[in-house]
């Protein structure tokens, strides 16, 4: 089974769980982030002050709030410092450890933006393999029935779609 892709906000999919590409603090922020927190209310917000953030590649738990999904999986990407600082690996365990909380709380389909691509700077072709890797493989083992790619532009979507058309998943 290979993950679906998406072009289009993310706040109105109808799926078990978003992903939002946090900051640290999970208190908002740009792009996906202050999207999903616009989208959910301020009741996230003051969620999520309780939390006491979220480390880089770790994720956390949180309610929908006013969205449709009903739970917010939100993971810290890494920024992207050249590609020698663990970049890789700290983004695929945004996406294991995504996955890993979906799947404990019994949560069927998940939808995951583009971690890291916007002001964080990883490049979207070595961003993009990522996913797609750690999101087949999580599919393969059962963690979830559904995944979506959501991508923010025709670039990334383009790219999604190669890469899962290739079965290239090479870092």
């Amino acid at each position: 089974m290979k993950p679906d892709v998406w072009r289009g906000d993310i706040t109105r999919l109808e799926v078990d769980a978003i992903v939002n590409a946090a900051n640290a603090s999970l208190l908002g922020g740009g792009g996906v982030d202050g999207a999903i927190h616009r989208a959910a209310g301020p009741e996230l917000a003051e969620y999520c002050r309780g939390l006491g953030g979220c480390p880089v590649g770790e994720a956390r738990l949180t309610p929908g709030f006013a969205l449709a999904p009903r739970q917010i999986i939100h993971t810290v990407g890494p920024v992207w410092r050249g590609g020698s600082q663990g970049e890789a690996g700290l983004l695929a365990a945004c996406y294991r450890n995504s996955l890993a909380l979906a799947e404990a709380h019994g949560l069927a389909s998940i939808a995951f933006p583009a971690i890291s691509c916007g002001v964080y700077g990883y490049p979207p072709e070595q961003a993009a393999a990522i996913a797609v890797r750690e999101v087949s493989a999580g599919l393969r083992r059962g963690q979830v029935a559904r995944v979506v790619l959501v991508a923010f532009s025709r670039e990334i979507e383009a790219l999604y779609r190669r890469l899962l058309g290739s079965g290239e998943l090479s870092r």
